[in-house]
């Protein structure tokens, strides 16, 4: 039984890029929930702050991926072997659940505005929510250029930020209506439904940071495929062992057994193999253990190690 692993090989796919526009980005963002909850509560508008709520959110979300972002550039430890670049992982859900349980408040408040009407100032709406289409676009301009975009925080937050325009837009042509026909309720539906659009977009990013931080395989990688390409490889008689998880939103990890009859492929080969992985797959950490088919020396948890 060998183990082996292609020295220097590793391809970190973590964080690089520029921090500058990132932080610009958080700071335009924060600002701009800091007015729209002001003006909101000042124009009695719950679109305006259920749209605060959405940009908040983005805002944390944006926030702690670039924290993670600047944990995961620290060098491994002898305690954290692999870096702190599962941070990343944790402020992914971190986020999904503060935002869950902030939205529930506003929505809570809407409903109450549906069965009491209050007042609302349709200009202040208007002219709040345009702004948030100006400052959404910049973020989005912002992040486009941060060189961050492989990164599922930072991925969630471009998209985020370009559908906050979208929804802006919307608040303002809902203040534009409740200023022209005087009907108040439409400001509390409508923040119903940014609500609903905020539940279905974090919901899904719950799922899958929840998924990452329990180690499952990678949404974007597909076991079976990996597993054929290690079956491939010349000399391969099985494949037990195989694990694949998520080491950050960025990085994913790789180790599997291979039985060998012939012995060690060589170095060369397993660097072509470990290469493929990283090329195919985006796995970049792959660790492989060669066995000969010794029945006395074969990993005993053999069976019970199948993907």
């Amino acid at each position: 039984m060998g183990d082996a692993h292609a020295p220097h090989r590793h391809a970190h796919h973590g964080a690089v890029g520029n921090a500058a526009p990132f932080a610009l980005a958080l700071a335009l963002n924060l600002a701009f929930v800091a007015a729209e909850t002001v003006f909101g509560l000042i124009g009695g508008s719950m679109a305006l702050l259920a749209d605060a709520g959405h940009n908040f959110g983005d805002a944390m979300g944006l926030g702690a991926a670039f924290v993670a972002t600047q944990l995961a550039q620290r060098e491994p430890s002898h305690r954290f072997t692999y870096g702190l670049g599962s941070s990343s992982i944790l402020a992914t859900l971190l986020n999904a659940i503060i935002l869950l349980i902030a939205v529930g408040a506003i929505a809570a408040e809407a409903i109450r505005r549906l069965i009491a009407p209050a007042p609302v100032a349709g200009d202040t709406v208007i002219a709040v929510a345009l702004a948030g289409v100006i400052v959404n676009g910049a973020v989005a301009l912002l992040l486009s250029r941060a060189g961050h975009q492989h990164d599922l925080n930072v991925k969630n937050a471009l998209v985020h930020a370009l559908s906050d325009a979208g929804v802006s837009l919307g608040v303002a042509a809902s203040g534009a209506l409740v200023q022209a026909t005087g009907w108040l309720r439409l400001d509390p539906a409508v923040s119903l439904v940014i609500t609903a659009i905020i539940v279905a977009g974090t919901w899904r990013l719950l799922q899958r940071s929840l998924a990452m931080a329990l180690h499952a395989v990678p949404h974007e990688i597909d076991p079976a495929a990996v597993r054929s390409l290690l079956e491939a490889m010349p000399g391969v008689e099985a494949v037990h062992d195989l694990h694949i998880w998520p080491m950050s939103t960025t990085e994913t990890a790789l180790t599997v057994h291979l039985v060998m009859p012939g012995g060690h492929p060589g170095d060369a080969e397993l660097s072509r193999l470990i290469a493929a992985l990283d090329r195919d797959f985006a796995i970049g950490h792959a660790t492989v253990q060669i066995e000969t088919g010794d029945g006395e020396l074969v990993c005993p948890l053999v069976s019970e190690r199948v993907v």
